[in-house]
């Protein structure tokens, strides 16, 4: 298949009109068209039903749809990493995390680096799960920390490369003056009539109670540090990462009697040219989370085999 076409159907497919794409692609629409047609006839069958309210895919063209969507990215990506070495900008590094990790070993991880090559500077971004694919094939980062509930299959969003770094667990964080506050572990179930804070109305913080019996009293959807200031002043009970278990001073954090809930915390590096400095990255990042695993008490950490 010819490349132009499939991109110049998959502006039509998106715009759902062969003139809307026309000024997209900044061509005529009769070209348009007759690129349509041209693959149309490669391939063999239609891809677009011309309909009075509109064009509508064909099942083929939903194949292939999502094919050209992948293609788009990839020249995307490959776009971003040849302008960077027509500029010559190798020494500056983007990198991007979730937010529990920007606020945990990520920050003791750059100035590790820094310290080994204070030439080098990194651009550092907030990156939410639900953004992280879309972002590292589009060449946002050159590397990003990402994670994924833990015992699901692993993904690798897309990526070239798959660095585990470490398991985060996760803890209940009580009130000064709880009644359980002083209990070595604390069962989920015996916290079915509290209010609660949770980070989402979805996920696995929600999944892990009711797997303990109960639905949560939901009184704040909020994370972080919000949700520890919350908690400190007694409105509510609720679930803190192990790699913030410093930023929660003031609350009683407590390991989970029962299933926890837990992370595989990861980098990430895009398909493509590889940064220069990306494996000096790699490798500050894991020699800060194994720092973290010495440091950390009980289970809260724990070590993920490395794997490609």
């Amino acid at each position: 298949m010819d490349s132009r076409r499939v991109l110049t159907f998959r502006a039509v497919a998106h715009e759902r009109s062969f003139s809307r794409a026309a000024r997209q692609l900044r061509v005529s629409q009769p070209s348009v068209s007759q690129q349509v047609a041209l693959l149309e006839r490669e391939v063999g069958t239609k891809l677009l039903d011309r309909r009075p309210g509109g064009l509508q895919l064909t099942p083929a063209g939903e194949v292939l749809l999502t094919h050209a969507d992948a293609i788009a990215q990839r020249f995307e990506l490959a776009t971003t990493q040849l302008a960077e070495l027509a500029d010559q900008r190798r020494g500056q590094l983007r990198f991007g995390s979730f937010p529990t990790a920007l606020a945990g070993f990520v920050p003791a991880a750059i100035a590790r680096l820094r310290g080994q090559h204070p030439e080098l500077r990194l651009l550092v971004d907030e990156v939410t799960p639900s953004q992280l694919e879309e972002r590292l094939l589009r060449g946002d980062f050159h590397v990003a920390v990402g994670y994924q509930q833990a015992g699901h299959e692993r993904q690798t969003f897309g990526a070239e490369r798959r660095v585990e770094l470490l398991q985060e667990q996760f803890l209940v964080a009580l009130p000064p003056g709880h009644r359980l506050s002083d209990e070595p572990k604390v069962a989920l179930r015996d916290l079915a009539e509290d209010d609660w804070i949770v980070p989402s109305t979805e996920g696995f913080v929600i999944e892990t109670c009711r797997a303990a019996g109960f639905e949560p009293h939901i009184i704040a959807v909020t994370h972080g540090l919000a949700a520890r200031g919350m908690v400190e002043q007694g409105l509510a009970v609720s679930m803190a990462p192990s790699l913030l278990a410093e930023s929660f001073r003031g609350v009683a954090l407590r390991p989970i009697d029962g299933p926890t809930p837990s992370r595989d915390v990861f980098a990430l590096l895009p398909p493509g040219g590889q940064h220069p400095f990306a494996e000096d990255v790699l490798r500050a990042l894991t020699d800060t989370a194994r720092e973290q695993l010495r440091q950390s008490s009980g289970a809260a950490l724990l070590a993920l085999p490395h794997s490609r």
